[in-house]
């Protein structure tokens, strides 16, 4: 019985680029929700130079992250931790959602 393969859900795209500095990663099964949120905190970040994404193709369940540093910190480290800031707001927005509405239902219980 053949191995599965690995199905992943992000990769790095290859480039003929000599300079580690400047990266385009493809994430599977995403789109402008995950795209948008990324390039507006990674912006926020001094070293980064430029970042965009694109959605290859709307039959393509794909989105591509460009990501390009004035220095030389890895792409993927800053990737890393945009990903990390965004599960904290994430959390943070559920917590203050799940807040108010405890507050709402005891409120109105009254």
């Amino acid at each position: 019985m053949p191995e599965p393969t690995e199905h992943r859900k992000l990769s790095v795209l290859r480039e003929d680029e000599e300079n580690d500095s400047n990266k385009t990663f493809i994430f599977e099964g995403e789109g402008h929700t995950l795209g948008n949120a990324l390039k507006m905190l990674l912006l926020k970040n001094p070293e980064v130079n430029f970042c965009g994404y694109t959605i290859p193709h709307p039959s393509e369940d794909k989105l591509h992250l460009r990501i390009e540093m004035l220095s030389n910190t890895s792409p993927a480290d800053v990737l890393r931790k945009a990903l990390e800031d965004l599960e904290k707001v994430c959390t943070h927005i559920s917590d203050k959602f799940e807040e108010a509405v405890k507050e709402y239902k005891d409120s109105s219980m009254v």
